[in-house]
């Protein structure tokens, strides 16, 4: 019968109810903070008669809507950096970087979707891919992003389109992902904005016209 506590005690150890040891010695975590990398310019004001621009927050699809930095070691195949996080989940931070790159140009009056302002157009985004493609040392970071516009008055599709941007990582590491992240996110930017503002759509009033 001595030897019942014994195999009580062994069942406990591997079942990981006794933890033996200091796990002190495991990496901190580290957060990380998704910018846009372009360079800070002036902020232009809105003009007379600009249309009013409401931007929906981005959409993600459902692994990537988390704080984790999303990786790829092989193709079809998504992983977590075990040790690295994001400060806000990407879809939500891309949404208000993308604002704020919009509102910077001063082409239009731009407000989040969904309180009691009133818009012109409709900018609905989704965050279709974003992650670190590992299948190469250093690898490249990889953001797809769908983009429609609405106009609201109308009810038409003013324009769809799909951005992708792949950029090369400086360092095989989760630093050297976000890195290039926040370059991805600023040639995304880029982009979108030049196809909105070369996008016809309505003025404040109802009328139309070309930018």
């Amino acid at each position: 019968m001595r030897s019942l506590p014994l195999l009580f005690a062994l069942a406990a150890f591997l079942a990981g109810c006794i933890n033996v040891g200091d796990r002190n010695d495991l990496p901190a975590v580290v957060y990380y903070v998704l910018n846009d990398a372009e360079p800070a310019t002036e902020m232009v004001p809105v003009r007379a008669g600009a249309p009013v621009l409401l931007v929906l927050d981005t959409a993600t699809g459902g692994f990537y809507d988390t704080d984790q930095i999303v990786f790829s070691r092989s193709p079809g195949t998504r992983g977590q950096y075990q040790f690295a996080r994001w400060t806000e989940r990407p879809g939500k931070r891309f949404a208000e970087l993308m604002r704020a790159r919009l509102d910077h140009k001063g082409l239009w009056n731009v407000s989040a979707a969904g309180g009691y302002v009133r818009g012109d157009v409709l900018l609905d985004t989704e965050l279709v891919e974003f992650y670190h493609d590992a299948s190469r040392s250093p690898g490249h970071l990889r953001l797809v992003l769908r983009a429609e516009l609405v106009d609201l008055k109308r009810r038409a599709l003013l324009g769809r389109r799909v951005f992708t941007q792949e950029v090369a990582l400086d360092t095989y590491d989760a630093a050297g992902a976000a890195r290039a992240a926040n370059q991805a996110v600023r040639h995304a930017l880029d982009d979108l904005t030049a196809w909105i503002a070369a996008t016809p759509m309505p003025l404040a009033n109802g009328s139309q016209r070309l930018q």
